[in-house]
């Protein structure tokens, strides 16, 4: 099981205002979304980790020690073809979720909105980062990569989320699961990322945005 914790240099200012609902604002005090981003990065602490599986498509079922079978149509065509499946979770820890909640008990409700939709950022970019790592290894072993899919996109339901857990060994970086399915730290991403023989397609893996992949139309969060 690799562990990944590599460091992030900047965070996404553009994507810390869409995630804040903001991006469509077009006078913005861009000073204090720099103070958020800045506070963001003095406070994540990075950890990923993950694990190979076999894993039959025509079943949709990952070949673990205790298969796991994948519902829902929506992950199961991201996954066609797919000889193996790779089981991925991240964090940045909970100081930023406990820094969002004291600067709102303070008062500092924007601060607050901006910081915690920094974080939410932070948690993706190295999500982003760590797939990167992970497909050069891909790469040179033949394979290539999909983009990560997320219990919660498109009609792939939450209730999995526990064998997900397990698969990617996500408590070995302190990330764990309520009984209402919301991972605690809070900001921390769970994961598949389907791997196809680079023979097979012939070509790589066109990637998209994983927004395309939910059926939320209307969310304000939502990529053009």
């Amino acid at each position: 099981m690799p562990i990944y914790n590599a460091k992030l240099l900047e965070i996404n200012s553009a994507e810390v205002l869409r995630y804040a609902g903001l991006h469509k604002v077009r006078e913005f005090d861009k000073k204090i979304l720099n103070e958020a981003c800045e506070e963001a990065l003095l406070l994540i602490k990075i950890k990923g980790i993950w694990e190979i599986y076999n894993y039959d498509y025509e079943n949709q079922t990952i070949l673990s020690e205790l298969p796991f079978k994948i519902e829902g149509k929506s992950i199961g065509n991201h996954l066609k073809n797919c000889d193996k499946v790779i089981c991925i979770a991240v964090t940045i820890g909970e100081d930023i979720t406990n820094e969002v909640s004291a600067q709102f008990e303070k008062g500092n409700y924007f601060f607050s909105v901006l910081l915690d939709a920094a974080a939410t950022s932070a948690v993706e970019q190295a999500a982003d980062a760590m797939e990167k790592y992970i497909e050069q290894q891909m790469s040179r072993d033949g394979y290539n990569m999909k983009w990560r899919f997320s219990p919660g996109y498109g009609d792939w339901s939450l209730n999995q989320q526990p064998d997900l857990f397990r698969l990617s060994n996500a408590a070995e970086i302190g990330i764990n699961l309520s009984e209402t399915m919301m991972m605690i730290p809070r900001k921390s991403v769970t994961a598949v990322i389907g791997l196809i023989k680079k023979d097979k397609q012939g070509k790589k893996h066109k990637a998209v945005s994983d927004c395309q992949s939910c059926d939320k139309t209307d969310c304000s969060a939502r990529r053009i």
